[in-house]
């Protein structure tokens, strides 16, 4: 094996050190922005990258270059972005422009960020890919809210069911259901009283209608008969007489005409008071 010496000496030795000599070799970008202490080289990487998104953003337009392609060129463009503000960051810190706040963000504008997902964004036909289309749809927006007043105008006697018998379909229905309930009813009323005749319990019907002296004297009633002696009118609660009423009325002339007094009184000394 050879000596480092003897490497050195090797025509691809000499001729890579004669390269680094007259300049002609293209310096790497560094890996980390920090590492560059140079502000001259700062601004020239920051344009070197913004060189090399000006490509993949004009790739990236051809829908043709299938899915993996076009989602490979979008990672790599926001990857570039991401390493620009690094450089804008650092060369600020070495005392030159804010490229973040003054600088141009047309490259940044022609790509569309998902709602939520800050930072990464989708340029040229990567906004047209399966799932990511999706992301960009707005939501329809939900019905307004109808207020108190749009709803009571839709309001009215077919609201609350005044109409139903208007379409001739309800009433004839409910005739027929009521008559099959008294028939139904009118049925078991006669089988019971049959029932009661075989045990020999018939007892005379009851007269719903009449009234008891008993029972109207319990409510207080008073009877008011005719001439003719029959009864006309039975009051379930106390009637004031006339006289009565009488009283009443004067007491309540009696109340008003003191209060106006006082009313009186009182306004007349405070205006004495005010004087």
């Amino acid at each position: 094996m050879a000596r480092n010496a003897e490497k050195a000496m090797t025509a691809l030795a000499r001729f890579r050190q004669a390269q680094l000599e007259e300049g002609k070799v293209k310096e790497r970008r560094p890996f980390l922005a920090s590492e560059c202490n140079e502000l001259p080289k700062a601004e020239k990487w920051r344009r070197q990258i913004i060189g090399e998104i000006s490509k993949k953003v004009a790739q990236i337009q051809n829908a043709g270059l299938g899915e993996f392609r076009i989602r490979d060129l979008n990672d790599e463009i926001n990857k570039l972005l991401r390493e620009k503000g690094h450089w804008e960051y650092r060369i600020k810190e070495l005392g030159g422009p804010d490229y973040a706040r003054i600088g141009p963000k047309m490259l940044d504008h022609e790509g569309k960020e998902v709602p939520g997902n800050r930072g990464y964004k989708y340029f040229g036909a990567a906004k047209d890919l399966p799932g990511v289309r999706e992301l960009f749809e707005k939501e329809p927006l939900p019905p307004p809210r109808k207020t108190r007043a749009e709803l009571m105008k839709d309001i009215d006697a077919e609201y609350y069911g005044y109409r139903d018998e208007d379409d001739g379909i309800l009433e004839p229905l409910e005739q027929e259901h009521e008559k099959k309930v008294i028939a139904e009813a009118v049925e078991k009323w006669k089988m019971e009283r049959e029932a009661r005749l075989a045990r020999g319990e018939e007892e005379e019907e009851e007269n719903i209608y009449a009234v008891h002296e008993e029972e109207s004297d319990e409510e207080g009633g008073k009877e008011r008969e005719g001439e003719d002696g029959q009864q006309k009118f039975i009051a379930h609660v106390p009637v004031p007489t006339q006289q009565e009423v009488r009283q009443n009325s004067t007491q309540l002339q009696r109340c008003t005409l003191a209060f106006a007094r006082h009313n009186l009184h009182q306004v007349i000394s405070e205006r004495a008071l005010n004087l």
